[in-house]
């Protein structure tokens, strides 16, 4: 073998078509013979690059036919074509672990050290990043066999317990490998690569070999770039080597892992070579304006002190021409800033776009925005197949059994598009709702499936579906067991098979692309799955979520020509005409360095792996390499999810060099948020007037509660939906525990207690106990709940001791109830005809000494003033004291009104109050007392009953909203918040 004398070394400066110009380069060296142009090979960093490669081909030559050159992937080292080759006889015939395959096997080694808890979603995230390790310690070629020289005393102990870990997996990783004829992916990569070397190196390839877009990064390529640089017809074509920057400067970018540069001095010194002797590519120009500043910009930190005077030479010449900023106040309209800016690009013919961003949100909003112009744009790194629709019904099955089907669980899975439980999807959708109306919405609704059935045994026709939903889910809900992975995973793939069949129709489970990727992961899981141990129903969610997460789903959708979205390994290489750098902040680009589970930095650097700032060189690369086009937009939001952002720290270093440059300022690119603000606001807006229902007369209600008359008072509107339009609010499912719950549990205990002594208490010990013995009883279950029992439950305990000694004062003065919870009416005539008052009292007192009554009500809330009840606000204890008055309420010793009370148990630090309404000075007028103001108010209502006789009066909504104190139930069917935005309004 004859070698060069030096490598043959190229470079394309950054910002120019790196592809297309490779293409013409390599026309022009090999193109005048068809034949010989098919037998030169070329290696890129990529499979999208290769594939892009082609392409340029065929731009680069006219449309003409052409035998392509061999066009691979440096990382893609096919064992079949290396047997072919008889490279592959070296006796090491052991094939990688799948990805997956591997995972299951590391998570069965750490669910069994006390690492993972006991989780076996936490285990099998944990074995992803130990897999990781190995591969990145194959990769580097670094030897776990340092890690006994990690000195202990020097770590923390939960790092000593993973270095213990670790030194057991290093003793038998490779012995388990050895037993199972595997190999590591990385490791195998590795050695086939070195192979490819080895034999290069003894029998040299008689045709061109070029190398080109990689910065060698990985010990193996770097070493096989050398030996490619270093043939006869080798040659090795880097990817933006930077000519600006003065020794001084580069020296300082070969020992700083976050410089763009430091991933390429590092390979020109495995080459052997310096800087000066890499030549330029053919048809190659020189480096534009743009690049000059971005090396400026990003000089590394210790060579910053010269921006100084690189301000003077930036101020001439076009560095910024073609730059544009948008600086958008939140995701939302960054994206739709985006998509307008590549929108604009169709404008012109033949101009295309691209987004690069590594926020994969970001670039589904991108997609979504675009979408409105019936424009399909991909991201390129794929849609999460956790969230797809196939997977999505996978894990809401794997919850429903894992809760017992509980409410929130089954109505997810039934209301899931692809459930079908053999019947159309309209007929479906029709029996959900009726079982959820019926059963699921409750304020303590049922759980289970046999709960569901014995309900529904009082509607038979809602049966047949719950019985088929119970045949299907029966296998499921016998398997309450630990079992292995492969039978749980087979027991709920056939149990969704069957929920998502309907009659003529196949289920739509493995359909389409996520459906297809799905079932490929389904197939490699049970494949694999006897790697794993046991698994049991109630942790199959969690694992289920673990194994989706990183697996994801390209659609093979006829896709916009023009336009593109791309990740940042996808973009590297890529050019069109409009470049837009999108998520520019701290954080998302540059990502945050991810902190390694296994190893901490100090152990990290002790093994000799590389930092995980190591990354940021790269990502820095990829940004110049991107910034450097001739239509550049620079994206960022200034907030996501409320929370201030940072720029990223290139465009914080722009902004610093280019300090009180008016063209920086100048390169804000307003109009594509004005735009973006316009996109969405209507040309007129139409104004919403307050509703105002006139119903017939006849229509009205001709009775009502107590309750509903302050809820009349305040907002009719709510009145005209419940009681004339008949709507009702819903309970969720599943409702937590709330004020009523707590109010119902108190009133039911106050109401049993007071009907079992009436006449006389028993002493203080009894009644507490039995106060709270009942209190035991309607809580119920709620007391298992950590929050009911340790928040709930302790001021349950004062309330109560308050009110036994309040109800003991009471009776030493002689009161005594005799009504509880008692129904009663008060007919009011009125224009239309009788208008009758309904109450169910709380609590009436009797007072045999003066012969009186006290109207009482519990509230565990803020009870009303009594400048509220005397206005009329809240009219319920006095109307109460109306019809106590004229004998609504049956057998009352008395019809004379002492007092109103309000008696408040809240449990706090004043655990309960008394509030009194009755007679007292008042310097602009004295209150009426109890008999005067129930007298009072009833006139009201009688007035008010009146106004309403008549079918001009409408039933506003609102009127007066400083007097309504809560959201109602039918705010929205009145449109409340529409109204009072802009308004000032109270909502």
């Amino acid at each position: 073998m004859t070698t060069p004398a030096s490598p043959t070394v190229y470079t394309i400066a950054p910002g120019r078509p790196f592809l297309d110009l490779l293409a013409r380069g390599i026309l022009r060296q090999h193109g005048a013979d068809p034949l010989q142009l098919s037998r030169v090979t070329v290696l890129l960093p990529t499979r999208r690059a290769c594939r892009a490669l082609a392409e340029a081909f065929l731009r680069q030559g006219d449309g003409k036919a052409l035998l392509l050159p061999t066009i691979r992937p440096l990382g893609d080292v096919d064992e079949d074509e290396l047997d072919l080759r008889g490279i592959g006889e070296t006796g090491d015939d052991a094939l990688p672990f799948g990805t997956l395959e591997r995972s299951l096997l590391l998570a069965r080694l750490v669910m069994a050290s006390p690492l993972a808890g006991g989780d076996s979603a936490n285990a099998l995230r944990l074995a992803r990043e130990l897999g990781h390790l190995l591969d990145t310690a194959a990769t580097e070629e670094v030897g776990l066999e340092r890690l006994p020289d990690l000195v202990p005393a020097e770590l923390a102990g939960h790092w000593q317990q993973t270095l213990d870990f670790l030194q057991v997996i290093r003793e038998n990783w490779p012995a388990i490998k050895a037993e199972q004829g595997r190999s590591d992916s990385a490791e195998h990569r590795q050695r086939a690569t070195q192979r490819w070397i080895e034999h290069w190196q003894t029998s040299p390839p008689g045709d061109p070999v070029i190398a080109a877009g990689s910065t060698g990064t990985i010990p193996a390529t770097a070493r096989l770039l050398k030996l490619i640089a270093r043939l006869p017809q080798g040659s090795l074509v880097l990817p933006g080597l930077d000519r600006l920057l003065d020794d001084v400067a580069w020296s300082a970018a070969h020992d700083e892992p976050t410089h763009p540069q430091h991933a390429l001095a590092r390979l020109l010194d495995t080459l052997g070579i310096l800087r000066a002797e890499v030549l330029d590519w053919p048809g190659d120009g020189t480096p534009n304006a743009r690049s000059a500043l971005l090396t400026a910009a990003l000089l590394p930190p210790a060579e910053t002190h010269r921006w100084r005077e690189l301000r003077d030479d930036m101020a001439a010449g076009d560095a910024l021409t073609g730059l544009q900023r948008i600086d958008a106040p939140g995701p939302r309209e960054e994206a739709l800033a985006i998509a307008l800016a590549m929108r604009e690009t169709l404008e012109t013919p033949g101009r295309t776009a691209a987004l690069i961003t590594p926020d994969r949100m970001l670039a589904r909003r991108v997609a979504a925005e675009l979408a409105r112009y019936d424009i399909l744009v991909d991201d390129s790194a794929g849609q999460p197949l956790l969230q797809m629709a196939p997977a999505v019904f996978l894990r809401l099955l794997a919850t429903a059994v894992a809760e017992n089907f509980a409410p929130v669980a089954l109505l997810a899975l039934l209301k899931h598009p692809f459930c079908r439980l053999g019947m159309p999807r309209e007929e479906l959708l029709r029996w959900t709702r009726d079982v959820e109306i019926a059963l699921l919405r409750k304020s303590r609704p049922l759980t289970g499936l046999a709960a569901l059935a014995a309900d529904l045994a009082r509607t038979p026709k809602l049966l047949p579906p719950l019985a088929r939903l119970s045949t299907i889910a029966q296998p499921l809900i016998d398997d309450t067991q630990a079992t292995d992975l492969k039978t749980l995973l087979q027991v709920q793939v056939i149990a969704a098979e069957a929920l998502t069949v309907a009659p003529d129709q196949p289920s739509p489970l493995w359909q389409h692309d996520a459906g297809e990727a799905l079932h490929g992961l389904v197939v490699d899981l049970l494949a694999a799955a006897d790697q794993f141990g046991t698994v049991t129903p109630a942790e199959w969610p969690r694992l289920l979520d673990a194994l989706l997460e990183g697996q994801v789903v390209r659609p093979r959708r006829q896709l916009h020509p023009r336009l593109s979205i791309w990740g940042l390994l996808e973009a590297r290489l890529q050019q069109a005409d409009r470049i837009i750098l999108g998520g520019l902040n701290e954080g998302t680009w540059p990502p945050q360095a991810k902190e390694d589970p296994w190893l901490s930095r100090p152990m990290r650097q002790a093994l000799g792996l590389s930092a995980p700032e190591f990354r940021l060189g790269q990502t820095a690369h990829d940004f110049v390499q991107a910034a450097s086009g001739s239509d550049v937009i620079l994206t960022r939001a200034a907030k996501v999810d409320g929370t201030p952002t940072v720029p990223a720290r290139w465009l914080l270093r722009l902004e610093a060099l280019l300090e009180n440059d008016a063209r920086w300022k100048a390169t804000a690119a307003p109009q594509y948020l004005a735009w973006a603000e316009q996109f969405d606001t209507p040309v007129h807006s139409l104004r919403v007037d307050p509703p105002r229902p006139s119903p017939p007369v006849a229509a009205r209600p001709r009775r009502l509660p107590v309750t509903d008359i302050e809820t009349w008072v305040r907002d009719p509107y709510a009145i005209y939906a419940k009681r004339i339009l008949g709507l009702r609010r819903l309970d969720l499912p599943e409702l937590p525990p709330d004020a009523r719950l707590r109010g119902n549990v108190i009133h039911t205990v106050l109401e049993k207690f007071q009907e079992r002594y009436r006449d006389a208490l028993p002493d203080e010990a009894t009644a507490i106990a039995e106060l709270l013995d009942l209190g035991r009883t309607e809580f119920g279950g709620w007391l298992q709940r950590p929050d009911i029992a340790a928040l709930w439950w302790p001021r349950f305990e004062r309330a109560m001791r308050w009110f036994h000694s309040y109800e003991r004062t009471r009776r030493t003065e002689g009161f005594r109830t005799v009504l509880l919870e008692q129904n009663g009416a008060l007919e009011i005539a009125a224009p239309a005809g009788i208008f009758t008052l309904t109450a169910t009292a709380d609590r009436i007192d009797h007072n045999h000494a003066k012969n009186s009554l006290t109207i009482l009500d519990y509230k565990t809330g803020r009870p009303p003033s009594e400048k509220e009840v005397n206005s009329g606000l809240a009219p319920q204890l006095a109307l109460e004291a109306a019809i106590a008055q004229v004998g609504g309420f049956k057998d009352l010793p008395s019809k004379y009104i002492e007092a109103l009370i309000y008696i408040r148990l809240t449990g706090g630090e004043e655990p309960g109050t008394a509030n009194v309404i009755e007679s007292k000075p008042n310097a602009r007028e004295k209150i009426p007392p109890a008999e005067e103001l129930a007298q009072q108010t009833l006139d009201r209502l009688k007035h008010w009953v009146g106004e309403f006789d008549k079918e001009s009066i409408a039933y506003l909504s609102r009127p007066r909203p400083r007097f309504v104190k809560y959201p109602g139930d039918y705010d929205h069917l009145a449109r409340v918040a529409e109204r009072a935005e802009g308004s000032g309004e109270d909502t």
